[in-house]
């Protein structure tokens, strides 16, 4: 138990490093963007903005999650924590769907007032560096998560993606509302709420997933694998649920009858020994040892 507990701290460690820094990050870009597109009443610029600053929050909202996720198992929650991390994972998305009502309001009222965006070389120069410090980040982040197995931050690497793709939408906007067209600005503010929502979207079926116990590892791999243990004859009724980096297993399988009840608990422990070698995302495993039926 010990052991596994600063494995988990050590995994909370890491994760709440890679979301100080990307934090940070978006900070300095989301400040830029609004400012910015506040300044040159640019509806595209500022809804880009108010996409990073939910990237910013939505770290904060990771920084919190993490933290309650790596407590160790306790009385109350003997499966330890780590469905909470999936709980804030969700609040992102709901944070993604709350920035999409605020842009498609701006729109509204773009559409019914007049609307003149001013676009300066400036406008240019902070798109551009927004997108290399987004780019960044996301690769980090894409990176670090892989490595971490982190759901959540492979969640918000993936939304920072969109962060990208969003950016080069608004410079294409500051483009065509320099060349004449006034309503090019508002229409990628709809296109901008596209591409949140979709994230948004992609975000919450990821985490309903293991909220609904879906099963999470490859079974016909865990079949092979067990039936290929010395003194096991067969294996059914494999279930698993948790997330990518946390699955819990149970499955039965059948020995020799006339085995003592010292040998097939032998048997049991060398199975969940060996699928935690083979699959190290698996936290906990059960094994029913039933008498093979010949």
């Amino acid at each position: 138990m010990g052991h596994d507990h600063s494995v988990t701290t050590d995994y909370s460690e890491q994760v709440r490093k890679v979301l100080i820094y990307t934090l940070i990050l978006n900070l300095i870009v989301a400040l830029a963007k609004v400012l910015y597109g506040y300044i040159s009443n640019s509806v595209a610029m500022m809804s880009d903005g108010f996409h990073s600053i939910f990237d910013g929050a939505s770290n904060v909202v990771g920084l919190i999650g993490i933290w309650i996720a790596s407590r160790p198992p306790d009385e109350d929650h003997p499966y330890g924590h780590r469905k909470y991390e999936t709980l804030f994972t969700i609040i992102i998305a709901v944070m993604l769907f709350t920035t999409c009502i605020e842009i498609l309001k701006k729109v509204y009222h773009a559409f019914r007032e007049e609307h003149i965006t001013i676009v300066t070389q400036t406008s240019f120069i902070i798109m551009l560096f927004t997108i290399g410090v987004n780019i960044f980040v996301m690769l980090y982040e894409k990176r670090k998560g892989k490595q971490l197995g982190s759901e959540f931050l492979i969640a918000d690497a993936r939304h920072t993606q969109s962060d990208v793709l969003v950016s080069l939408t608004v410079i294409a906007s500051l483009f065509f509302t320099e060349m004449g067209y006034r309503y090019a600005d508002v229409i990628v503010g709809i296109i901008i709420t596209f591409f949140i929502a979709r994230i948004g979207y992609e975000i919450l079926r990821d985490a309903s997933n293991v909220l609904v116990d879906k099963a999470c590892i490859d079974h016909a791999a865990i079949r092979k694998l067990v039936n290929n243990i010395e003194g096991v004859q067969g294996c059914h009724d494999i279930r698993s649920r948790g997330s990518v980096n946390s699955a819990y297993l149970d499955l039965h399988v059948f020995v020799d009858r006339t085995l003592s009840i010292e040998n097939a608990h032998r048997i049991a422990d060398g199975i969940e020994e060996t699928i935690k070698a083979e699959f190290p995302a698996v936290a906990d495993v059960i094994v029913h040892v039933e008498p093979d039926a010949s």
